[in-house]
């Protein structure tokens, strides 16, 4: 019981004293070499960077733009991913038709359509609303049509031989067992879109707000210490959204993180 007790907590502190430990060598490297902030700053530095920005608002109100944005284009691309996908998995003939669509447009680069929606659309809220849905939409329509298809056949038989009719088999039995791979899809897409939403701030944004516009306009005034800081905001906003994500994902289906 001791040794069990021991093991876990060393599962869960070790960790962060790697981390800790990284930081300590990355601050000890910058000081000792005499690295200029411009190029490489300090964690003390950012750190302190970091907490002016948050005292300040700037931080919080970037972040708070560019997560309307991303939310915007995700539920769009979540929806009609799902939809798309369900109906690839359920009907042969609209599969036959989607399936070449989706294999020719999922492997061009997303990031290589922002010229183009940039002269349809312009550079405002919906240009980068669009580009968000565009680039989540492909992730889960996959996954959704690949967790369809996917469904144990011997399931879909006990129900038939129950007397279950075609709409209670995909309504009660195959869209439940396809869960755990749709979840995966929008998890998937959410990272994507995250991406594709700051890199559509620095690329086209007409705006001064969002985190991309903060760090664009960071390295072009050679605040190392800001773009480091709104580094750090971004993978620590990622990583909440995630374990946001999964949380709603255990919230809708239980069963999900068993099968996981």
């Amino acid at each position: 019981m001791a040794a069990r007790k021991s093991n876990t907590l060393v599962y869960l502190v070790v960790p962060y004293l790697v981390i800790l430990a990284v930081l300590a060598l990355w601050e000890f490297a910058v000081r000792f070499n005499g690295i200029q902030p411009i190029f490489l700053p300090a964690p003390s530095s950012i750190l302190k960077y970091l907490w002016v920005m948050i005292a300040d608002g700037s931080l919080p109100y970037h972040l708070s733009v560019t997560f309307l944005r991303i939310l915007g284009g995700f539920l769009v691309a979540g929806i009609t991913g799902i939809i798309v996908g369900i109906l690839m998995g359920m009907s042969p003939l609209a599969a036959r038709i989607i399936d070449p669509w989706i294999a020719a447009l999922y492997p061009l680069p997303k990031i290589s359509l922002i010229p183009l929606l940039i002269i349809w659309l312009g550079t405002g809220e919906t240009y980068k609303i669009v580009i968000s849905a565009v680039t989540a939409f492909f992730p889960v329509v996959i996954s959704t049509y690949s967790a369809i298809r996917q469904v144990d056949l011997g399931l879909v038989k006990a129900a038939k031989d129950l007397g279950a009719n075609a709409r209670q088999i995909q309504t009660k039995i195959i869209i439940p067992a396809a869960l755990p791979g749709i979840t995966s899809g929008l998890q998937l897409g959410m990272g994507v879109t995250i991406i594709m939403v700051v890199a559509a701030e620095m690329i086209g944004g007409s705006s001064d707000s969002g985190m991309g516009f903060l760090l664009i306009h960071a390295g072009q005034v050679m605040e190392t210490e800001k773009v480091f800081a709104g580094l750090i905001a971004l993978a620590v906003f990622g990583a909440v959204i995630t374990n946001v994500q999964k949380w709603c994902d255990r919230l809708v289906a239980p069963w999900v993180e068993k099968e996981h």
